[in-house]
């Protein structure tokens, strides 16, 4: 493996690690202030951060996908607010439901995207393999051993919300792969995290009533979901994916679900039985099926397709 492409790489191992510690922060949030709240807030900080990134990049590195028309421009902003309003809803529904479950096991509830993605490409006519109905088959398995209470046969208020806030995060994915050839992925994500403040902000003052001593007590955990989670994750991810191959670029950014399990018992001290240590075990051999390149035949050329 080349250098560059070994240190884009760890670039995306970062990425995870800080999107599974952020699940640690907006655990700690939650005890503080509502969902729109804590939304709203990260959102102001991720818009801050990002505009006074992009300047940077521009200089450094331009991506050549600066809006320099009229219709560029509307482009990029139908990009932002379709991905915006399909992320504003996920990631609602997952700061409801990390109220309510723990921090590992959103991480892993959460990372279902990688096997719905390509399951969802289905619909849009895309190819798919016998390797993603094997992935699924696992991951249904490891959600029944993480979720479904053995006495009762119930699903918990927080899993069920984030296992809903996966499916906005599909949308919200196969959202970014049809618009990202066309616009400026950095740009774009600006524009999706202003739509999301505005979003939140509305819902912030009908649903709820926010205060100062409860803000100031989540600081931190704003900070670092909206700085770090939000700006400086997805910037790594921008930069990180230049150099690494799209499958193997996915199967690094979904380590989040381990790197939230490891945080959540580090700093949360939050134990894990050994029935949703099967459900991580088996999601974690789905995500890895549902992203391993399919088997080239001897003599074809030397492509990985995409799912």
């Amino acid at each position: 493996m080349q250098k560059s492409s070994i240190k884009h790489s760890a670039l995306l191992l970062l990425a995870a690690f800080i999107w599974g510690s952020a699940f640690v922060s907006q655990s700690r949030g939650a005890e503080y202030v509502d969902a729109f709240t804590f939304l709203f807030l990260r959102s102001v900080v991720a818009v801050l951060f990002l505009s006074a990134v992009i300047p940077f990049l521009d200089k450094v590195k331009p991506s050549g996908k600066k809006p320099a028309t009229k219709k560029d421009l509307r482009t990029l902003w139908i990009a932002g607010i379709s991905c915006g309003f399909f992320l504003f809803l996920a990631s609602f529904l997952q700061q409801k439901g990390i109220e309510t479950t723990t921090v590992g096991k959103a991480g892993f509830l959460t990372a279902c995207y990688i096997v719905l993605v390509p399951v969802c490409g289905i619909f849009l006519h895309k190819k798919t393999s016998p390797k993603v109905a094997l992935a699924v088959l696992f991951a249904l398995g490891g959600l029944y051993f993480l979720c479904i209470r053995s006495e009762d046969f119930s699903i918990g208020t927080g899993d069920l919300l984030i296992l809903l806030s996966s499916l906005g995060f599909t949308v919200q994915i196969l959202l970014i792969s049809w618009f990202s050839p066309m616009v400026d992925g950095v740009r774009m994500s600006r524009i999706q995290f202003i739509c999301i403040t505005v979003f939140s902000f509305v819902a912030m003052l009908v649903f709820e009533t926010p205060d100062i001593a409860s803000i100031q007590k989540a600081g931190w955990s704003i900070f670092y979901a909206g700085c770090f989670s939000s700006g400086i994750a997805y910037t790594l991810q921008i930069i990180g994916q230049e150099k690494v191959n799209p499958t193997v670029a996915s199967l690094l950014m979904s380590c989040e679900a381990l790197f939230s399990v490891i945080c959540g018992f580090l700093f949360l001290h939050e134990a894990i039985s050994f029935r949703e240590m099967i459900g991580c075990l088996l999601m974690c051999v789905a995500i890895v099926l549902a992203q391993l390149p399919p088997l080239k035949k001897k003599g074809s050329a030397d492509i990985i397709q995409e799912n």
